[in-house]
C-alpha cells in the first residue's frame, strides 16, 4: 500500500466515525443527558441544598488512588538506577501507608455508602 491509499483510508475511517458520533447520540437522547448539568441535582431549585458527606468521601478516596497511580508511573524507569533497593523501599513505603489508610477507612465504615 501507497502513502495516499493510507492517507485516504485513514480519511475515509475518521469521516466515517465523526458522522458516527454525530448520530449515535441524537437516537436515544436522555433526560439526564438533556439537562445542563449531569450531576443529578436539579440546577433551578435552591443552592443551598445539603451534599452527601459519603460522596465527597468516596471521591477524596478517588483522587488518592490516582495520585498512587502518578506517584509510582516512573517505577519502572526508577529500578533500573544504580541504588534500586532505595527506590523499592520507598515505593514499598508508599503502597503500604496507602494500604492501611484504606484497611483503616474499610474498618470504620466509610466505604459503606448504605447504613
Amino acid at each position: 500500500m501507497n502513502l495516499s491509499t493510507m492517507l485516504l483510508m485513514s480519511l475515509m475511517i475518521s469521516t466515517l466515525l465523526i458522522l458516527v458520533s454525530f448520530w449515535l447520540p441524537q437516537l436515544y437522547p436522555d433526560t439526564e443527558k438533556l439537562s445542563p448539568y449531569e450531576c443529578g441535582f436539579d440546577p433551578l431549585g435552591t443552592a443551598r441544598l445539603p451534599f452527601s458527606l459519603r460522596f465527597f468521601l468516596v471521591a477524596i478516596l478517588f483522587l488518592l488512588f490516582d495520585l498512587e497511580i502518578a506517584l509510582l508511573l516512573p517505577l519502572p524507569w526508577a529500578t533500573n538506577m544504580t541504588n534500586s533497593t532505595e527506590t523499592m523501599l520507598l515505593t514499598t513505603m508508599i503502597l503500604l501507608l496507602l494500604t492501611l489508610g484504606l484497611a483503616y477507612e474499610w474498618s470504620q465504615g466509610g466505604l459503606e455508602w448504605a447504613e
